[in-house]
């Protein structure tokens, strides 16, 4: 009998516990949803009225033969995979435009073969600026005028499996590029 009564004084002391952890919980989960956290990708710092933007092919302020190309389509494509804008090359047809330069590109060499000395792995840097302007009065809306991307690239010394390397790092550097300036712009970071 004396077993039987401790069961039955702990029980409201039990229900107590788990009532006021059940509370906690809830508590917790209520404060962490008003925290001003949100999904990546959902929130914009847009204008709300803005359906279209222009993306004009970028300048080559570079000797690099199409360059300003590969960050163009880059750009379009990623805007277009994670946003609902319409994404136009008329700047007239369109609530905003996007403006971008593609500045310098430098290749240096990072690493060599220790028996030839001959580079094996080469690194570009790439130096860009971007401007998004809305077309009603060309006030910015985003800019950034510092943007530097780098990507290695191997190269092999046998000639008979030789493959340029570079155009598919600068591809890379393009998406990435794309990657950042998108998700900077629709975020406001």
């Amino acid at each position: 009998m004396s077993f039987r009564r401790s069961v039955t004084e702990n029980r409201p002391a039990s229900r107590r516990v788990a009532v006021t952890c059940g509370r906690a919980v809830v508590l917790a989960a209520l404060l962490l949803a008003g925290c001003g956290y949100h999904v990546a990708g959902r929130a914009s710092s847009l204008p709300s009225g803005w359906k279209i933007i222009a993306v004009p092919a970028f300048v080559n302020r570079t000797t690099h033969y199409r360059i300003e190309q590969r960050f163009t389509q880059a750009i379009i494509r990623e805007f277009l995979a994670r946003t609902s804008y319409k994404i136009v090359q008329n700047e007239e047809a369109a609530d905003g435009i996007l403006r971008g330069e593609v500045l310098t590109i430098e290749t240096s060499p990072i690493l060599f073969d220790a028996t030839s000395g001959q580079v094996t792995t080469m690194l570009v840097t790439v130096h860009a600026k971007v401007e998004l302007v809305a077309r009603e009065d060309q006030k910015p809306v985003f800019k950034n005028d510092d943007l530097v991307f780098r990507e290695e690239y191997q190269i092999s010394g046998d000639a008979s499996s030789f493959f340029e390397e570079q155009n598919p790092a600068l591809d890379r550097m393009a998406r990435q590029f794309a990657a950042r300036v998108v998700g900077d712009v629709v975020e406001g970071f």
